[in-house]
């Protein structure tokens, strides 16, 4: 049997796609690959029906389409009714969106084809929303071309990230300060919109700002999975989650809430406003794109902010906690960045831990230290030095006080 040797492979996370020669070895005895023993394979026959050209072209119907709102010309590229339906619902998304920056372009084949005239090719798309976006997001994603790449048959599939406005049509309610989209009736949306609002507002009577959100609401799970270009299930308990929208991590990343409306839907209003509000922290604050702040703060501030004009008991806010500590005691150290992984099994503990510690720091300088500590740490301060300069603590001087806290909440 031949023996492939010399295999260029390009790989994107979880998808891949050949590129560079194939070179192949005949072999009579099946030797090793040797330099002097391979020939060039004839071209290959599926390639044969791949037209880069007629493809891009197509693309760039879409592309007009979008920015013109040319929901019929959409809708002709479909390769059939369910295709053409999603590709005027596209349109419509970006139009009711305010989408700008938006653009498809063809990158290269993924190798995969169907029937005589149809392949598959990775397609880079850029999107911004204006008065949000501070910069555009990029991503790229398979779409499945039809008759020689004159019409178009799906876009996405399991093996990488395919936004919310490119999934499915989607409802919206925008206001001044926040722009609340996705799979959802006007009911529900309204729900959202109403508890992001409010997030604001809290945030705002605590850190001040103007800064404005964009909350996300895919079908279901498995659409947020995909949405954030995560393993299958990876958000299945998480009620909602602060990312950014390509996964890119630079300054100007667009960052966004993604609610998970399996999980987010079953809370008490009480418990999702709190939700709401903690993840709108992360949003406004650039919480996501910080390299260094310990989680510890970023998890503990957010809830720090959520939970401060609550009037509940703190049996109910720090009550997985309080059961930790009788059952194993207080612990020896502040959360550590590895015990908020989404999989940990105690992640409640962690989250009311990491509260517990901001609560202790409000406590020995004030409200205004803890903003001020926050954000001197988000932007790359070192942790010491700020808890030295604005609480006159040692690491150790802020465990102390947290775990005689802790020890107390019982």
């Amino acid at each position: 049997m031949p023996v492939r040797c010399d295999l260029a492979e390009h790989s994107s996370r979880r998808r891949s796609a050949w590129s560079g020669l194939v070179l192949v070895l005949l072999s009579l005895a099946g030797a090793a690959c040797s330099a002097d023993e391979y020939v060039a394979p004839p071209p290959s026959a599926s390639m044969e029906i791949v037209d880069a050209g007629q493809a891009a072209t197509s693309l760039a119907t879409l592309q007009r389409a979008a920015v013109d709102g040319d929901l019929g010309a959409a809708e002709e590229l479909g390769a059939d009714t369910e295709a053409a339906a999603l590709l005027g619902d596209i349109v419509a998304n970006a139009v009711d969106l305010g989408l700008s920056d938006v653009t498809f372009t063809y990158v290269t084949e993924t190798g995969e084809t169907s029937g005589d005239d149809g392949w598959t090719a990775l397609v880079a798309v850029t999107w911004r929303i204006d008065g949000f976006d501070e910069a555009s997001a990029r991503t790229e994603l398979p779409v499945h071309f039809a008759d020689g790449g004159r019409s178009i048959e799906a876009l996405g599939d399991d093996s990488a990230r395919l936004p919310v406005w490119l999934s499915d049509r989607v409802g919206s309610r925008r206001s001044p300060d926040a722009l609340v989209f996705g799979v959802a009736s006007d009911k529900e949306l309204a729900i959202y919109d109403r508890q992001i609002r409010r997030a604001i507002t809290e945030i705002r009577g605590v850190i001040g700002g103007d800064e404005r959100v964009v909350v996300e609401v895919p079908a279901d799970t498995g659409s947020l999975d995909r949405a954030l270009d995560v393993a299958s299930g990876t958000y299945a308990s998480i009620a909602a989650v602060t990312a950014p929208v390509d996964g890119s991590r630079t300054e100007q990343s667009p960052v966004h809430v993604f609610v998970n409306p399996a999980v987010y839907d079953a809370m008490d209003p009480v418990a999702a406003q709190v939700v709401a509000t903690h993840e709108v922290v992360h949003a406004v604050t650039g919480a996501v794109l910080a390299q260094t702040a310990p989680l510890w703060l970023v998890e503990g501030f957010a809830d720090y902010v959520a939970l401060r004009d609550l009037d509940l008991p703190i049996s109910r806010t720090a009550g997985q906690l309080i059961d930790a500590v009788e059952a194993d005691g207080v612990p020896d150290s502040l959360p550590a960045d590895s015990e908020f992984d989404p999989a940990s099994g105690h992640l409640g503990v962690v989250y009311e831990a990491a509260w517990q510690v901001v609560v202790t720091l409000a406590e020995q300088g004030g409200e205004t230290a803890v903003v001020e500590f926050y954000r001197a740490v988000l932007g790359g301060a070192d942790v010491a030095t700020e808890l030295v300069d604005r609480f006159g603590w040692t690491e150790a001087d802020l465990t102390a006080g947290w775990q005689l806290r802790v020890a107390g909440l019982g």
